[in-house]
């Protein structure tokens, strides 16, 4: 375990959770809601560190692990036509569908690419006139102004066998669904920090007004995370409620408002279903009707699609904050990242994922 000692600002983390001990005086229960985020916690041991009144546990903030599972066999099946060129960041291809990954699509034979930007994947189409090319455009409010400009791009050029396979989520409709649920046990939020830079946190305080809970606007580094649970501690002891920005080298309360325009141009709310989750009403991006041409969905006939989700999976419960990977009965045996059962364990931001690379596994294997 590599815990915040090793940490260039040691003394600093250590002096902020020294100060979280003092005010602490009753138990909280408090969510990061990013995946980067869960994974600098699990990484520096800061969850291990904090003084046992204080619980953090870990949201949905995770696009991979969120992506429904139909969009998944969706993926899967237009990457195995042989017309196709499918791209996506390489996150995606170890995600398990019903029964196979991208990876065994590529295995057999299916071109299946790995891109680090949208754009690559339009100008793949344009060197590729005689083959569709198609960019999975999953992620939160942090990757949907490059995708969607992706879009514009590929209008502007007059490439038109560029599509998008849309499966865009948005975090506050998320939170509210947490917030509301009958066993939520969340009492306060780390927000994050990149999807603010993009969108502001003007859509935090009524929501912390809603359910008088305070939020708090932090960033990826342990000097940030614990800073950011102090502030949360010391609302929560003090009654107050309200957003308070702890990260404000990059996050404004308005956002990056170009990059708005440019989802608002091409993307438009709709309902959206979250994998382990559920159906949470306007909580993602669709495309808007105008371009409709550029929508995997739209442009290829899938027939019927039939999901199947491992029962052994709580990935559900775990996004919500009801469950931390070590309660999963398979973690770490069954379900491991060679053959995960769920998102969760294989994506760079999955909360099983940190569990298992930063040896939660091995400690439950000692206790046993």
């Amino acid at each position: 375990m590599k815990y915040v000692t090793e940490y260039r600002d040691a003394k600093l983390v250590h002096g902020v959770l020294e100060e979280i001990r003092h005010t602490v005086t009753r138990p909280w229960t408090l969510m990061e809601i990013c995946g980067g985020q869960t994974h600098a916690i699990v990484r520096h041991g800061i969850d291990q560190l904090l003084p046992s009144q204080v619980e953090l546990v870990h949201g949905p903030g995770c696009p991979v692990c969120v992506t429904p599972l139909e969009l998944i066999d969706k993926a899967l099946a237009i990457a195995s036509r042989p017309d196709v060129i499918f791209t996506s960041y390489g996150d995606m291809l170890r995600v398990p569908g019903s029964g196979r990954h991208l990876f065994s699509v590529r295995a057999m034979g299916g071109d299946v690419r790995v891109v680090y930007s949208p754009l690559d994947a339009v100008k793949l189409a344009q060197q590729n006139p005689d083959k569709q090319v198609v960019f999975f455009a999953i992620g939160f409010e942090t990757t949907a102004p490059a995708n969607a400009m992706s879009v514009l791009q590929a209008r502007a050029l007059g490439v038109q066998n560029y599509s998008v396979l849309v499966s865009h989520a948005c975090v506050p409709p998320a939170m509210h669904a947490i917030l509301s649920a009958p066993l939520n046990r969340v009492q306060g939020f780390l927000a994050a920090g990149h999807v603010s830079a993009v969108m502001g946190y003007w859509e935090y305080p009524p929501l912390a007004e809603k359910y008088q809970v305070p939020i708090v606007v932090t960033g990826f580094e342990p000097l940030d995370i614990a800073q950011g649970v102090l502030t949360l501690v010391q609302m929560l002891e003090q009654g107050r409620v309200g957003v308070e920005n702890a990260y404000v080298r990059a996050v404004t309360f308005q956002g990056n408002l170009p990059a708005q325009q440019v989802i608002g141009q091409v993307l438009e709310l709709c309902d959206r279903k979250w994998r382990g989750i559920g159906t949470i009403p306007m909580s993602g991006w669709r495309l808007r009707p105008e371009f409709r041409e550029y929508d995997a969905e739209a442009r290829f006939d899938l027939g019927e699609i039939h999901t199947h989700e491992s029962p052994s999976c709580i990935a559900g419960k775990i996004l919500q904050g009801l469950a931390k990977p070590h309660d999963c009965p398979v973690f770490g045996t069954t379900c491991t990242p060679e053959r995960p059962l769920g998102a969760t364990m294989v994506s760079s931001e999955g909360a099983c994922a940190a569990y298992y690379k930063y040896g939660r596994h091995h400690a439950l294997l000692e206790q046993a």
